[in-house]
């Protein structure tokens, strides 16, 4: 980081003279970095206007899970899901974040039972009663990007798979209230991990959260079985998901060799997923995307 002079502007682009502005946040920071902390870089800290481009391109990113939460059924197939998203995120003026990244071939990705995530939309696989779905949906709205998704119960559904998919939701308010300014990712991550071994679940742990805004994946890497203390400093203007994989049977997981990007579970248990989008603030956080 560059140092600046007291009444220089703040490198936050706010206008203000820095001594006004982010000269206390940075000698905080700095004083964490010298007890060893991971502290974040002034790029991941997200400026008011940026935090406002996240959530115009979130309101685009929640509409297209509304739409397939009320069209979702038993016949429906996970190509018609991506159409789904497709059309009501261009609709709306977004691109579709999924669609071409990385060689992804799609706009959305549509997980049923042990798929845990990453799962390919075709026209080939049709939802049928006692299926559970996660529908991951990631939106650009000019050069911002938001990241949220949701789990879908078909029809009636076997009570254990039923409360596999509440508890993993639960596990994310879980992770929330330890959302707080100047302490640790690991705090949070710590706090879902022993909640879902609570109710005899495992937690997925190659495949996390991370930070968003800017870009689609940024620092940090964010883990749901860390340790209290650890992980990088979470402070104000830090934008990023929480979105536990969890598991009925246990971690272990494997990709799709033929498609290079389908993620199960290695003991064919399901597997559920929430994610949410959120802001830490001054105290606590504000979610963006859900």
């Amino acid at each position: 980081m560059s140092k600046l002079g007291r009444n220089d502007p703040c490198w936050c682009g706010s206008g203000k003279k820095y001594k006004n502005c982010h000269l206390t946040f940075d000698s905080k920071l700095d004083m964490f970095r010298f007890q060893g902390a991971v502290v974040p870089s002034r790029k991941l800290i997200k400026t008011p206007e940026q935090i406002e481009g996240i959530r115009k391109s979130a309101e685009i990113n929640m509409a297209a899970l509304d739409y397939v939460g009320s069209h979702i059924k038993s016949g429906v197939s996970t190509q018609d899901i991506d159409d789904w998203v497709y059309t009501v995120t261009t609709q709306m003026g977004g691109i579709p974040a999924p669609l071409n990244y990385e060689g992804f071939p799609k706009s959305v990705c549509t997980s049923i039972n042990d798929e845990v995530c990453h799962a390919i939309p075709s026209p080939d696989i049709i939802l049928r009663d006692g299926d559970i779905i996660n529908v991951d949906c990631s939106t650009i709205l000019n050069g911002y990007f938001s990241d949220s998704s949701r789990m879908f119960c078909i029809g009636e559904v076997d009570p254990e798979k039923k409360r596999l998919v509440d508890i993993t939701k639960k596990a994310i308010q879980v992770g929330l209230d330890q959302v707080k300014p100047w302490h640790f990712l690991g705090d949070m991550g710590s706090a879902i991990h022993e909640f879902a071994k609570e109710n005899g679940y495992s937690v997925v742990r190659e495949i996390g959260g991370h930070g968003i805004g800017l870009e689609f994946h940024e620092d940090p890497w964010v883990s749901f079985v860390s340790k209290p203390g650890t992980e990088m400093l979470m402070v104000p203007g830090m934008v990023f998901t929480i979105e536990p994989m969890i598991n009925m049977g246990k971690d272990d997981i494997f990709i799709d060799e033929e498609n290079g990007w389908t993620v199960y579970t290695a003991d064919g248990m399901p597997s559920a997923q929430w994610e949410v989008q959120l802001v830490v603030t001054e105290d606590g956080y504000e979610l963006l995307s859900w």
